[in-house]
């Protein structure tokens, strides 16, 4: 067994190193190729070829990792998940200080030893969720469905009675992939809204892997269409929105900071009157996991305007920073929050 995980710490180390050298080579190719003589055309061409190879090395050595994650069992990956968050967090350091960082920012309360502690936990969860998320594949609707219970179901039955479809919002908190899966799974009908990865190879993986599980897929440039036809058809759509919004974003509180947060969510359902819904994944020790759901009203509020905007998104951030309180180390502390000041 321990020559096993060895051969997966072998993978992430040398796939790292790999990955953090190959944008190096890149620029030192392209450098060269303007030192004699090149014409853009030509760099372009050759830059092109270099960011091909760099996505088809990282996708063999994701492919490597994948099969031995389906070759054992959940309790076996799991356990490798928690020496490899161990090992990114402890010796690779990758966004360390990032996180660190957002910790001290949204718990000053809190000594460097237990902000320490949470970031392990982090990463661990993290490694875990992408190992889940890598078994799609291989499992079967008994054990996505044997994974969960919920509390709360019954607001995601009272949302589809209304002929709405619902704005089921999420963040990047637990296993919110496998939460997906296991609404699709039930039979809820549900979307993903999703961004193109960069890799192209890895980015039709994922989604395949989405759609093996019944959830089905809106890509980032038909959004406006696709959320707003999904829930004219009483179907839910999942949004994760807890990350930076950019300069367009709305401000809102968050961790006692004002943090810039997608618009689209709070449009979505002021426009349609679709209600919304906010969920969250909890993993417990015996690897059980436990979904809440939540149902919040805006009865009160008419039209698309920037005061019910900035309401229906305050509401559901304090949701989640209050569900970020109680498991810290469940969400993604690796993403830069507040980039953005107002």
């Amino acid at each position: 067994m321990c020559i096993t995980y060895f051969w997966i710490f072998l993978f992430f180390l040398v796939s790292h190193s790999l990955f953090s050298f190959l944008p190096l080579w890149s620029s030192l190719g392209e450098e060269w190729l303007k030192k004699d003589g090149c014409g853009n055309l030509r760099s372009r061409m050759i830059m092109k070829d270099f960011k091909e190879i760099r996505h088809r090395i990282e996708y063999v050595f994701l492919m490597g990792i994948l099969l031995w994650v389906w070759m054992v069992s959940l309790k076996t990956a799991l356990l490798a998940a928690d020496i490899l968050g161990f090992f990114v967090f402890s010796v690779l350091r990758i966004r360390r200080l990032v996180v660190m960082d957002n910790l001290k920012q949204a718990f000053p309360e809190k000594s460097q030893k237990e902000l320490l502690g949470i970031a392990r936990r982090t990463y661990q969860n993290f490694a875990k969720m992408i190992f889940e998320y890598m078994r799609f594949p291989i499992m079967k609707r008994e054990d996505v469905l044997s994974l969960f219970s919920v509390k709360g179901i019954e607001h995601i039955d009272w949302a589809l009675k209304q002929g709405k479809g619902g704005v089921l919002i999420a963040g990047h908190y637990g296993n919110w992939e496998l939460m997906g899966a296991y609404l699709a799974q039930l039979g809820y009908p549900t979307y993903f809204l999703v961004g193109e990865q960069h890799n192209k190879l890895v980015d039709h993986m994922m989604n395949h892997y989405r759609i093996i599980m019944g959830i089905r897929i809106i890509h980032m440039g038909v959004a406006v269409r696709g959320v707003i036809k999904a829930l004219r058809h009483n179907e839910f759509v999942a949004l994760l929105s807890d990350q930076n919004g950019g300069p367009e974003g709305v401000f809102v509180d968050f961790f006692g900071r004002p943090a810039s947060t997608p618009q689209g969510p709070a449009i979505f359902a002021l426009k349609t009157g679709a209600p919304v819904l906010f969920s969250y994944p909890v993993r417990f020790p015996h690897g059980k996991q436990r979904i809440y759901c939540e149902c919040l009203h805006f009865d009160h509020l008419h039209g698309v305007s920037p005061e019910n905007v900035h309401e229906v998104t305050q509401a559901y951030t304090r949701l989640l920073e209050k569900a970020i309180r109680a498991h810290p180390d469940h969400w993604f502390w690796m993403h830069r929050r507040w980039k953005f000041s107002p």
